[in-house]
């Protein structure tokens, strides 16, 4: 949503045009006029100095998003009313703005529905939402689009705590009040460690580039606590863990949860991204059935050369073999579950053949780690059966059998057969949920 609302500025060529847009645009006004929002502000133009956007805006923050990355423009008044500064609005700060942007439901419903027609669009028919803390008010317009069968997807919401602590009291009143097909609640979400590229994965052996295995402060025993918290209320947990350490660490709060007789957990949990794993910890998270949340477009945001030095550098080319080693876990028994960090990646199904099969970076070439690729068949069931089985919906969904929904996704090339570039060059044609066509390609 932030990166669709505000006023469009992305054919302004100075940074003059950019504030002289921004200010005058109608569209650029948000939260009844309390907020000044901008959007596509290009990354070549250098911001100005913070006078001209205090003497510009004045005590209204103003907000302007820059292209395809994680920074903006902001005045005073907006780094004082949403305390982060612009090099830093990735979702984890951004949460201050759609506190008010989600409340203001004129707005939000609107930029909610375009964003599942988008998604519809791309054969998805179920979606694994991010609704930090309470959700800011938002389960109030889910549930009234729900009643109004308004809904061309099926919305499974967490929590993620990031501007309060936990709160299971929100949970149990969330997962008694949505127990329908198209809007659940579906536990909690939480980060651990960061990225190898920014040595904030947490790693079981140092760097070679610097004396740390993280350069993060992760609170561990914090993450434990709540992790089994949720656990005893029957609440699944999802864990977004990258380094090798924050794997491990994240596999010995799942050993404690509840489990049954086979020693696998009771409730759903799931642990997301996986970037550098320890093949014996794969192991591990198969016999406690933990899910992998894999991203299988990530390579789509990288080239071969840069990456490639960036492992060397960063972590050394053998402990490189171990990255994104979906084999490995596909062969352990671990659930896979295809998801993207929306919105970094948007879904793309047949682009993810072309990275996660064929193990391509988008120039082509040599395949990387080729040894850890799946097959077509492996990732179209993690995209399908493995994504409802993550949200506890597999035996309504997921397979083509008679009896269950027909969530259905129609491509207009055979995957199976189709050479990498033909792949991910595929078109979904046809998207059915509940049986009702919500998109069509030909309309």
């Amino acid at each position: 949503m932030l990166t669709q609302s505000g006023a469009l500025l992305s054919d302004a060529r100075t940074a003059d045009e950019v504030i002289r847009m921004a200010k005058s645009s109608p569209g650029a006004l948000a939260c009844g006029g309390a907020l000044i929002l901008g959007r596509g502000v290009r990354p070549e133009i250098g911001p100005p100095k913070k006078e001209v956007m205090d003497e510009t805006f004045g005590e209204t923050p103003a907000v302007l998003f820059v292209s395809g990355g994680d920074s903006c423009w902001m005045n005073s008044a907006a780094e004082t009313t949403y305390g982060f500064p612009p090099d830093a609005c990735w979702s984890e700060n951004c949460w201050r703005l759609l506190r008010a942007l989600l409340k203001d439901q004129e707005r939000s419903v609107p930029a909610f529905r375009n964003y599942l027609t988008m998604l519809n669009a791309r054969g998805v028919t179920s979606v694994k939402e991010m609704g930090f803390d309470d959700f800011y008010g938002f389960p109030d317009a889910l549930g009234q689009l729900e009643q109004e069968d308004a809904l061309s997807m099926r919305v499974h919401f967490m929590s993620q705590p990031v501007g309060a602590p936990m709160n299971l009291e929100y949970g149990k009143a969330m997962r008694s009040r949505f127990s329908g097909g198209f809007v659940r609640f579906s536990g909690y979400n939480q980060m651990t460690d960061g990225s190898i590229s920014q040595l904030e994965a947490e790693m079981k052996e140092p760097y070679l580039c610097a004396d740390t295995c993280c350069a993060k402060k992760i609170d561990w025993a914090g993450l434990e606590a709540d992790t089994l918290a949720a656990d005893a209320e029957g609440f699944r947990y999802s864990l977004h863990a990258q380094g090798d350490a924050a794997i491990c660490k994240t596999l010995d709060i799942f050993e404690k949860c509840r489990r049954g007789p086979d020693g696998k957990v009771l409730n759903r949990h799931a642990m997301t991204d996986l970037e550098c794993s320890d093949p014996a910890d794969l192991e591990r998270m198969g016999r406690l059935g933990v899910t992998a949340e894999v991203y299988p477009q990530i390579m789509s945001i990288a080239d071969r050369a840069g990456k490639l030095a960036m492992i060397r550098e960063k972590i050394g080319t053998e402990r490189g073999r171990n990255y994104w080693n979906r084999r490995k876990m596909q062969d352990s028994g671990v659930v896979l579950s295809c998801a993207t960090d929306l919105p970094l990646l948007v879904d793309n199904i047949p682009e993810s053949v072309y990275h996660s099969v064929y193990g391509l970076f988008p120039e082509g070439g040599e395949p990387f780690n080729r040894q850890n690729t799946l097959t077509v068949g492996e990732l179209l069931t993690a995209w399908t059966r493995g994504g409802q089985y993550n949200l506890g919906r597999e035996t309504e969904l997921g397979t083509l059998e008679a009896g269950k929904l027909a969530d259905i996704a129609v491509l207009d090339t055979n995957l199976f057969q189709a050479p990498p570039d033909e792949a991910r060059a595929a078109q979904v044609c046809l998207t059915l949920v509940d049986g009702q066509v919500v998109w069509d390609s030909l309309r």
